[in-house]
């Protein structure tokens, strides 16, 4: 007990997010996708100084010839208005250990998220550095769906490293086994 017979505050650390919705005021369609397995990606497009990345997890590649790749990115960001720009972009595949970089580009952190990783400019876009699976892919056109906008694309070029990938599961990053099915 302190001087005059009070105790000094309490202080706890939650694990919790203080500015989550709470779970009762969530959408179903909401509660229903962050159920489902989801690969955490980066989008980039644009050069120079007229850059953009954002970070996407609702992801899908469409097999065939020639492949495409489809995602559904935020209608009103930066990187959205330069795919349509520029006709190109940039998906990198993140690895395990990539956490901090799918917040910065998430907008988790308030600072450029370029002013923090090292990249190099190609055709298609930013490419960030460091071993993680890259595709480079030529716009073919979007629309709107729900909130978002259905980015389609054509693979033009994929690298492929040998890194497992991070995803998103209720919320959270996480890793996957690596245990293999036999």
């Amino acid at each position: 007990m302190r001087k005059g017979g009070l105790e000094p505050p309490r202080v706890t650390v939650r694990s919790e997010d203080p500015f989550a919705t709470p779970p009762a005021d969530r959408r179903t369609d909401s509660r229903l996708r962050s159920r489902l397995v989801a690969p955490v990606t980066i989008w980039t497009a644009g050069s120079g100084a007229e850059r953009g990345g954002l970070t996407v997890s609702s992801v899908l590649v469409a097999e065939g010839d020639p492949a495409g790749m489809l995602g559904l990115i935020d209608a009103l960001s930066d990187v959205y208005d330069l795919i349509l720009e520029s006709r190109r972009f940039v998906v990198h595949v993140l690895a395990t250990g990539d956490q901090r970089l799918a917040g910065m580009f998430a907008g988790t952190y308030p600072a450029d998220p370029f002013e923090e990783v090292v990249t190099a400019d190609s055709e298609f876009g930013p490419v960030i550095s460091g071993s993680r699976h890259v595709v480079r892919c030529e716009f073919l056109g979007s629309t709107n769906i729900g909130f978002r906008a259905l980015v389609c694309g054509r693979i033009e070029a994929i690298e492929i490293s040998d890194v497992s990938p991070l995803v998103r599961y209720r919320g959270q990053y996480r890793k996957l086994s690596q245990d293999r099915p036999r």
